[in-house]
């Protein structure tokens, strides 16, 4: 059994669809609704240091706080951009999985493919109807 979690927000088309690419791999993960449990502060710094990326690329700015918050000031430090994530998590970009092979933030879904442990199944389109994975589990080139 392969341990994978994945920090969800089931209204998100590209969290549904990274979702659907883990379960198509024969993989069923731990779902996380971050918005109803966010991660730790000492959590959340872990997972953007594993993923290779700083706070502000897992920044969210559609949908939340992010302008009314002065976040785009470059000047911000980490520390205060992680602050900010903490008091509204609606600021965390998802989806964020962590795999075995690593944690990436899965935009677009498809991302989620090079940290799975397993092979895809089938074939996998998006909801959008983009075809991802071919019918023998390959992944199509764009």
């Amino acid at each position: 059994m392969t341990d994978i979690i994945i920090y969800h927000n089931p209204d998100c088309g590209t969290s549904r669809n990274t979702l659907a690419l883990i379960r198509n791999a024969g993989i069923e993960p731990h779902v996380v609704e971050y918005l109803k449990t966010p991660p730790s502060r000492a959590l959340l710094e872990h997972m953007i240091q594993r993923a290779g990326i700083g706070p502000r690329d897992l920044l969210r700015e559609k949908g939340t706080p992010y302008a009314d918050l002065g976040l785009g000031d470059e000047s911000l430090s980490n520390g205060t951009l992680i602050e900010a994530m903490m008091e509204h998590p609606i600021l965390i970009n998802r989806p964020l999985v962590v795999s075995p092979l690593g944690v990436r933030l899965c935009r677009p879904s498809e991302t989620v493919l090079g940290i799975l442990p397993a092979r895809q199944l089938g074939a996998f389109a998006k909801e959008d109807g983009e075809q991802v994975v071919d019918v023998d589990g390959n992944r199509v080139q764009a």
